[in-house]
């Protein structure tokens, strides 16, 4: 996510000096409307758009794609799927009438996942160890809040008719994921003895692990590239 960042970052000082080479050029008060296409770390979606003046636009734009991943919680290999699904609305400002735009918004946030794990041998949980029948398959469920902000800095092209190349780093505050639903199907999934209660309270305990580390991430790098056409 660093490298995420870094790279964001270096994308918007080099829009930011392109542009300001570009400036004494002028632009054309024609072709305020337009539609696209974008991809990056929200997703690959549609954008419409409109240019009121050299100062003042707006889009609508969304976002969706299917990841897997797999990854290590407790001493336990998950295998993950997120599904990001997004749409947005947002409000451009180009403070130096050209291409140069900083961009303030909401997303409706669909984006959910699960997780499942299914042990092939004995297996720590906590500090109990249990064997792949007692345990079955663990899966899990993850969501985020419905509606959040975001905040960019980027580059939508000139004010004038043809195809532009579009680029945006920033920010979506999120808040962390929410780790759901986190239960097995073995046989101490609903053993009522003393054995099955230690069992679930462990399994308890390793969602809550899940959920701290998801709770260091809240906020979620935006950096898109895209084509669109101005009319």
């Amino acid at each position: 996510m660093q490298r995420l960042f870094r790279a964001a970052a270096y994308l918007a000082v080099m829009t930011l000096a392109g542009q300001a080479l570009a400036q004494s050029t002028g632009d054309d008060p024609q072709g305020k409307a337009s539609v696209g296409v974008t991809a990056g770390s929200l997703g690959v979606g549609p954008e419409i758009g409109y240019r009121f003046d050299q100062h003042v636009g707006v889009r609508a734009n969304g976002g969706f794609l299917g990841l897997d991943h797999g990854f290590s919680s407790g001493g336990i290999d998950y295998e993950g799927r997120a599904g990001l699904s997004s749409v947005g609305a947002i409000v451009d400002l180009y403070p130096f009438g050209g291409g140069v735009r900083i961009s303030a918004g909401a997303r409706y946030n669909g984006t959910d996942g699960n997780v499942r794990a299914t042990p092939n041998g004995p297996t720590r949980i906590g500090s109990l160890v249990f064997t792949p029948a007692q345990i079955g398959t663990i899966t899990g469920r993850a969501d985020l809040r419905e509606f959040a902000p975001q905040l960019t800095l980027g580059y939508g092209g000139k004010l004038r008719k043809g195809l532009a190349f579009t680029v945006e780093a920033g920010a979506l505050f999120q808040g962390a994921v929410r780790i759901r639903d986190f239960t097995s199907n073995g046989t101490l999934a609903t053993d009522p003895t003393v054995a099955g209660a230690t069992y679930r309270d462990e399994l308890a305990k390793q969602r809550q692990k899940l959920q701290d580390s998801a709770n260091d991430y809240q906020v979620y790098p935006i950096l898109q590239v895209g084509l669109k056409y101005r009319f």
